[in-house]
């Protein structure tokens, strides 16, 4: 048990009684709050009362499935961390709930052990994302970055980004001008038990590029480098030459 989580309230949505219960012992274990919900509506209903720290969410439920009730979450603004619980493994399942803006996904059957770890990564990288540069950065006249007010700017108006786009973009922006590869990026924003997991890098790129680009096919902002991993644009150079 640890103290670093001993105050993050946890809610758990799944319709099998047993494995709540399963998983809010193991999550007690380790000094988090935990409350359940057994259904999409209780579900819902939980998170208007309450403000958990993260959300553990079934996909198979009878009423309201998982995804119905993630997208519900996220079309009214709410960023909470959300992890996906499937018992397919499909990767179709797993792209589905991250496009809807979950921030990870845990196949059934898990281990207590595993399970406890990826809460505790998704909740460190979610309370990390925060910037140490204290300038604005204006990367061109179309595009603007206020780490301090974790803020994006596009054209003048202010772009919204989950926390894990955000944290993405942080890192990038960090290392403008160098190439970051795909291992570096999974161990800076997800973590390192996240390193085998590739399809995260290239579906939150996507992401970004399609909030931040003009045309996202031909991107001039986050930078592809084949086999490697990826390049934000050396914005201050580009600055200096207009000078």
């Amino acid at each position: 048990m640890t103290e670093e989580f001993d105050r993050r309230r946890i809610l758990i949505v799944d319709d099998e009684e047993r494995m709540a219960r399963f998983i809010r012992m193991n999550l007690e274990h380790d000094g988090f709050q935990v409350a359940e919900a057994f259904n999409g509506k209780q579900a819902l209903q939980r998170l208007r009362d309450t403000t958990p720290d993260l959300i553990l969410l079934d996909v198979m439920m009878p009423d309201i499935d998982g995804f119905d009730v993630l997208e519900t979450i996220r079309e009214g603004g709410n960023t909470v961390p959300v992890i996906m619980l499937t018992a397919k493994g499909e990767e179709d399942d797993r792209v589905r709930g991250l496009e809807l803006g979950a921030d990870d996904y845990i196949t059934k059957p898990f281990s207590p052990r595993e399970m406890v770890s990826r809460v505790k990564a998704v909740i460190r990288r979610t309370e990390g994302a925060s910037g140490s540069m204290h300038d604005i950065i204006e990367v061109d006249d179309r595009l603007k970055i206020d780490f301090d007010r974790r803020e994006v700017w596009l054209e003048g108006k202010l772009v919204k980004l989950r926390p894990t786009e955000y944290r993405l973009l942080y890192h990038l922006v960090q290392n403008a001008g160098w190439v970051v590869t795909h291992d570096q990026i999974l161990v800076k924003v997800w973590g390192y038990e996240y390193r085998d997991e590739p399809h995260y890098v290239r579906l939150y790129i996507n992401y970004l590029r399609q909030k931040l680009e003009k045309d996202p096919a031909n991107p001039k902002y986050i930078l592809t480098e084949r086999g490697v991993g990826y390049r934000f644009v050396d914005y201050k150079r580009q600055n200096l030459a207009k000078v």
